[in-house]
């Protein structure tokens, strides 16, 4: 909602001078905006072949960092855990897309955060009881940033576990966050959207 300020002199008839600030529903419409255009994307399996929506999705990303650009994302709510709704990240949609030849289905892909524990997990659900989780380290870098390293991986079914060593580190700026969205580009300047789980993963 945009907020207005009457700033005036006294006395009156002289009429106040109103000053508006729309950042607020700037932000709401594009975020909207935006979510509108990966409603139908399949979390980005469609974008992949499709240059000209990605290209609008771009935009609109770009369009809402540059009304957040002077708020700070890395406090204690960005700490939850986050669903993913749309990404450019080739080794996700590839898993994603490819879970059936393992004879399964990707369920919900996840970020956990927790900015106080300076943890961070990757998480891709196989339901009923599969999952594959990458640990990381986080630490704050800036208002918007935050470096990463992970820190191991695991492959989990049922009745079995299989570790994976770590691979990687890097920096992620969280460009937009509200009350159900985040949205993230990374240093590959891949692009990540999420929304805020209904429930809190626990390994």
């Amino acid at each position: 909602m945009a907020t207005c300020l009457p700033f005036g002199t006294i006395p009156f008839p002289r009429p106040a001078k109103i000053t508006c600030s729309s950042t607020t529903a700037q932000s709401q419409l594009a975020k909207q905006h935006l979510l509108s255009l990966i409603s139908d994307q399949d979390r980005g399996l469609k974008t992949q072949n499709n240059p000209a929506k990605l290209t609008s999705i771009v935009s609109a990303i770009d369009d809402l960092a540059a009304l957040g650009k002077d708020s700070i994302t890395t406090g204690g709510s960005l700490s939850a855990t986050w669903r993913l709704l749309w990404t450019t990240e080739k080794e996700q949609l590839f898993i994603i897309q490819n879970a059936s030849l393992f004879g399964t289905r990707t369920g919900d892909v996840l970020q956990v955060i927790d900015v106080e524990q300076r943890v961070l997990n990757n998480v891709i659900t196989f339901p009923p009881d599969g999952v594959f989780f990458v640990r990381s380290d986080i630490a704050v870098a800036s208002k918007q940033r935050v470096n990463f390293k992970f820190t191991s991986a695991v492959l989990r079914g049922k009745n079995w576990e299989i570790p994976l060593p770590p691979f990687g580190q890097g920096w992620f700026d969280t460009v937009y966050l509200d009350d159900e969205i985040r949205v993230v580009k990374d240093i590959r300047g891949d692009y990540l959207v999420v929304d805020r789980a209904l429930y809190a993963w626990k390994e």
